[in-house]
């Protein structure tokens, strides 16, 4: 039997890499992690999830006190100020913690950090800063980054067109915004440097905002968005972009075709999607082919069709989704130590941070409605408003709505969609609901506490059968 240096590999040390690193030792792997940036837990940590999410937060408390909103309830400020610096500082001290807590978690299991880039040798070997590390098994895990768009030249550096890692990081607050992309990232980003005083023009390709997402979600959303200050501009492309000084100016045209306009701006953010990180591994030097998207394909262990190479994370297909690298990471570690992993790929909550906060699990009603088609069975619908939630409404939180959606006969939930200043929390117990398989029922004759935004996830149940109590 070959003498291995680890018993496995893997390659990045984002919620992919490192959970899966982690449960890994813990199953009493001999584990080793891959990771070139200065600190681990990938774009997530680093330049994505959570210091977007400590910029959401901070600029949700400066908009309530600029625009009178805690006045409501006592509160009396003088003139407010902005303090930038201050705001982005706390963004890197929270980035720093989670990072950190990171490296004290490799060095508690025993997992060692190989720093640098890897680059396959043969498929159990791989090549980090010009030495040979080889394991019995490799996880690819170099998640994904920024999709560039054509004729649009991204220098974060300058400030003035940016992806999401140099919208995080401006220095200033931009007087006119333009995001080209009307999904997760462009949304966060666009909602937080609103608050923070900018004019935000958000232009989408599509007829509607939040690809992917339950259509009355969608439709709520560009009401909710344009209500808060955001202009759309929908069916929408960008066909160029061209930088003068500190100014950039985008040609735009209809998607469908039309005459071409000039819009200018002073930050110009790019947010059209993001593609599987592959460049530089040596995929060629193994045999391991890309399918059409770019992605490694991959079996129900993770295995690619390479003997000894597993793949997971956003390099493989699915929603490119922190949650869903994790959780991959977990299963990859215990089919590697047990033979036995579980990912339920059916059951993947999706959340998108504004405020209100967007959220859903399970099939959308359009996807619903053909799936139940398709096989000659039909579907209930039960909705339930914010507005008649009393938390919702003692906090001054009307917008947004849940949405259930079950099987006519069976009453099992195929999807939750939520709309609520807590619907990414709140999402959690549909998923864990659809997890046992549960039914509409089930969450209507299960307590929820009063006054809780929960309660019209119960009340959107009841709605199933036709009886929410408070509307």
């Amino acid at each position: 039997m070959a003498n291995y240096d680890y018993d496995v590999i893997f390659i990045g040390a984002g919620p992919g890499g490192y959970v899966g690193a982690i449960r890994a030792a813990q199953l009493g792997l001999k584990t080793a992690c891959v990771e070139s940036r200065e600190t681990l837990g990938g774009t997530c940590l680093n330049v994505g999830c959570i210091p977007s999410k400590a910029l959401l937060h901070g600029s949700e408390k400066f908009a309530e006190a600029v625009d009178g909103t805690l006045a409501r309830y006592g509160v009396k400020l003088g003139k407010v100020e902005l303090d930038l610096a201050a705001l982005q500082a706390d963004k890197a001290d929270a980035v720093k913690g989670l990072t950190g807590g990171i490296e004290f978690l490799f060095k508690k299991n025993k997992v060692e950090w190989l720093k640098g880039h890897a680059t396959f040798k043969d498929a159990h070997t791989v090549t980090v800063a010009g030495k040979d590390y080889s394991a019995k098994e490799i996880v690819i895990a170099t998640g994904s980054s920024v999709t560039p768009l054509p004729g649009v030249e991204i220098d974060n550096d300058k400030g003035i067109i940016v992806d999401s890692t140099g919208a995080l990081a401006l220095d200033r607050v931009p007087e006119h915004l333009v995001v080209i992309g009307g999904g997760v990232i462009g949304l966060e980003m666009g909602s937080v440097w609103r608050r923070l005083g900018a004019k935000v023009t958000v232009v989408e390709f599509l007829d509607q905002l939040l690809p992917g997402m339950d259509g009355d979600v969608r439709k709520e959303a560009a009401k909710i968005f344009k209500k808060q200050g955001l202009e759309l501009k929908l069916g929408t492309k960008v066909t160029g972009a061209a930088v003068k000084g500190k100014k950039a100016t985008l040609t735009i045209e209809p998607a469908k075709g039309g005459a071409s306009e000039t819009i200018e701006a002073d930050c110009v953010l790019v947010a059209v999607g993001r593609r599987p990180n592959t460049q530089g591994l040596g995929l060629e030097n193994i045999g391991l082919e890309l399918n059409a998207r770019g992605q490694i394909e991959t079996g129900p262990d993770f295995r690619t069709s390479v003997d000894g190479v597993r793949a997971i994370g956003d390099v493989i297909p699915g929603p490119m989704l922190a949650h869903k690298a994790e959780d991959e990471g977990i299963a990859v570690a215990e089919y590697i130590a047990t033979g036995t992993g579980i990912v339920n790929h059916d059951v993947i909550p999706g959340v998108v941070y504004t405020m209100p906060e967007f959220a859903g699990v399970g099939l959308t009603e359009e996807q619903a409605r053909e799936q139940a088609a398709a096989s000659g069975s039909e579907i209930k619908v039960g909705k339930f408003a914010m507005l008649a939630n009393s938390r919702a409404k003692t906090n001054h939180e009307p917008d947004g709505f849940v949405k259930v959606i079950a099987d006519a006969k069976t009453d099992k939930v195929l999807g939750v969609w939520a709309i609520a200043s807590v619907a990414g929390t709140m999402i959690a117990e549909a998923a864990l609901a659809m997890e046992f398989g549960a039914t509409s029922e089930d969450i209507a004759y299960t307590c929820h506490a009063h006054p809780t935004h929960a309660e019209a996830m119960k009340e959107a149940a009841m709605a199933v059968q036709g009886k929410p109590i408070h509307m």
